[in-house]
């Protein structure tokens, strides 16, 4: 008999990227509407498979001869295409409501409009720009990329679980959409996903980089998926789908930035 843990895994893989993953004969339903609840302990495990395949474009990149920015720009490229680009159209949607609009009903429409704006091209290059330059430098500052891959599925890994928190504070923006079909999803399978996978990443930022403060790079995520719902709060009173995306982007950024900034501390 399959658990019921690891009978979620493909469906939680199917969810998070585009990756043609077959049905497996001890799947429950594998077609059926993501349960959240059941899904997000799950979560970071999927999320870190992602990452380990990024990490291994990074591999081969850096190993034919290529500079620490141009495989950081394949590896964010691979995750980019397995993952359909969702993060990255949340954040852009985001920027765009946020930013754009005057009012709750106006920004909520932003969101959903396909098209994109000032704010949101403007917000995806940045975060484009941030998570190659943040990638590139921890492999110049490590010199090692098999460790800088460590590293890299951490982050990966955890901003997925972490970017969920939305989820956890705040109640759907509006009755439909991505964010009302999720629901509220409960603190308690939120914590059953989110803590292992930032204790490895604790500790794989750790042994990764070297440095014993990098521990706390996980924790630079969970703030940044703070910040984000706190946000979402404040201007759309309530998560959006778009907003979990953002907050999974930012946290993903977050926790590389607080895995390099201690290589970059004096004695």
């Amino acid at each position: 008999m399959h658990s019921p843990f690891l009978a979620s895994v493909p469906q939680a893989l199917r969810f998070w990227s585009r990756l043609p993953v077959p049905v497996l004969s001890f799947e429950v339903d594998p077609h059926g509407r993501p349960d959240m609840e059941r899904l997000a302990p799950v979560t970071p495990l999927a999320g870190t498979v992602l990452g380990l395949a990024a990490a291994v474009v990074l591999v081969l990149a850096h190993l034919v001869g290529l500079p620490a920015t141009v495989a950081a720009i394949f590896a964010v490229a691979a995750l980019v295409v397995m993952t359909g680009a969702m993060h990255e159209d949340g954040l852009a949607d985001v920027a765009d409501g946020f930013g754009g609009g005057g009012t709750l009903e106006r920004k909520l429409e932003i969101m959903r409009d396909s098209r994109i704006g000032a704010y949101g091209a403007t917000a995806l290059m940045l975060a484009l720009a941030a998570r190659v330059s943040l990638l590139a430098s921890l492999l110049t500052a490590t010199g090692n990329v098999w460790r800088t891959g460590l590293v890299l599925a951490a982050a990966i890994g955890t901003s997925r679980i972490v970017g969920l928190l939305p989820l956890v504070l705040l109640g759907p923006a509006r009755l439909d959409g991505a964010g009302a079909s999720a629901g509220r999803l409960t603190g308690h399978a939120w914590r059953s996903g989110a803590i292992p996978a930032m204790l490895v990443a604790a500790l794989l930022a750790w042994v990764g980089t070297g440095h014993f403060m990098s521990v706390l790079a996980p924790l630079a995520g969970l703030a940044a998926a703070y910040a984000v719902a706190r946000l979402a709060e404040r201007q759309i009173g309530g998560q959006t789908g778009d907003v979990c995306g953002a907050a999974v982007m930012l946290a993903e950024m977050a926790i590389l930035a607080g895995a390099l900034a201690p290589l970059g501390w004096h004695a």
